[in-house]
């Protein structure tokens, strides 16, 4: 039997906290940065330029720590990812394989297209700049995988 999954439309105040917005510096020590709700416990964001809310070319960057696992997912539109430390084993598929993925190191990218189910995991801590056109999506393969609302203190 087929599982259902689960598509979470993201505002902004859904991906962070309600201040984060465009910074004017991509020095990631000077960046405000803020949880990402909509992944896993452990990601943290920031905004380069756009808003993740609006129909527009939006980049941010994303730190997540060593062994982070981005279960299987999709987006509406494509989704480019650049490697800026650390480095991303990046894979295509239904479930998280490391066998399946192809290592992404500091400088090296990838454009997931619209629909396609990708998964990632990280080796070291990484920090990402991914680039999509908004409003962010994300579309769980497992709606189980979809992160669960936080509650202070253990959920930040």
């Amino acid at each position: 039997m087929k599982k259902p999954t689960l598509c979470v439309a993201a505002s902004l105040w859904l991906m962070a906290a309600p201040g984060a917005m465009a910074q004017g510096s991509a020095d990631s020590t000077h960046l405000q940065w803020e949880v990402a709700t909509l992944l896993p416990p452990g990601a943290r964001l920031a905004v380069l330029s756009g808003d993740p809310r609006a129909p527009v070319k939006t980049t941010m960057l994303v730190s997540m720590p060593d062994d982070y696992r981005l279960p299987p997912h999709s987006h509406p539109g494509y989704e480019h990812v650049e490697v800026r430390e650390g480095a991303l084993l990046a894979g295509m598929g239904d479930k998280v394989d490391p066998k399946r993925t192809h290592v992404l190191a500091v400088g090296d990218s990838a454009t997931a297209p619209g629909g396609i189910h990708h998964f990632s995991i990280t080796r070291g801590p990484t920090v990402v700049e991914v680039t999509f056109e908004g409003p962010y999506t994300i579309t769980y393969v497992r709606g189980e995988d979809a992160p669960q609302p936080r509650v202070f203190p253990n959920g930040y």
